[in-house]
C-alpha cells in the first residue's frame, strides 16, 4: 500500500470521515458531490465553518496527489460559505493547518472559514 493510500485510509477513519458518512451529525451549511461544510464545535470566531473534501485526504501535503482540482473546488466552496454567512462585506479568512506543529488536530484536509469579527494579525 502506498503512503498516499495509507493516509487516505487514516483520514477516512477520523471524526470528519464519520461526518462525511453520516455516522456523526453535524450542522451542515453547504454540501456538493465533492465536499461539505459544517459549523465548528469549538468556534474561534462568530462564524467558524469547516470545509472538508468527501475524499479521505489527510492534509494539504497530499491534496495535489489525490486530485489537483480539489483545492480550487474547496476554495470555491469556502467562498460560497462566506457569502451564505454574510461575511463578504466585512471580510473573512481561510486557514489551513498542515501538521501537528501548525495546529492540525484531525488528519483529514479541512479549511477553516472564519469571520464575523475583526481578525488580528499575525494569527498565531
Amino acid at each position: 500500500m502506498s503512503d498516499a493510500s495509507r493516509d487516505a485510509e487514516r483520514s477516512s477513519d477520523t471524526v470528519f470521515g464519520a461526518i462525511v458518512r453520516g455516522e456523526i451529525p453535524a450542522d451542515i451549511v453547504y454540501e456538493d458531490e465533492r465536499c461539505l461544510a459544517f459549523r465548528d464545535l469549538n468556534p474561534q470566531a462568530p462564524t467558524h465553518v469547516l470545509v472538508i473534501p468527501r475524499a479521505g485526504i489527510s492534509g494539504l501535503q497530499e491534496a495535489d496527489q489525490a486530485d489537483p482540482s480539489l483545492l480550487g473546488h474547496l476554495m470555491q466552496a469556502a467562498q460560497i460559505v462566506a457569502r451564505q454567512e454574510g461575511l463578504e462585506d466585512d471580510g473573512w479568512r481561510v486557514v489551513v493547518n498542515v501538521g501537528e506543529d501548525a495546529g492540525q488536530t484531525v488528519a483529514h484536509l479541512h479549511l477553516h472559514v472564519l469571520g464575523g469579527r475583526k481578525l488580528s494579525w499575525p494569527p498565531g
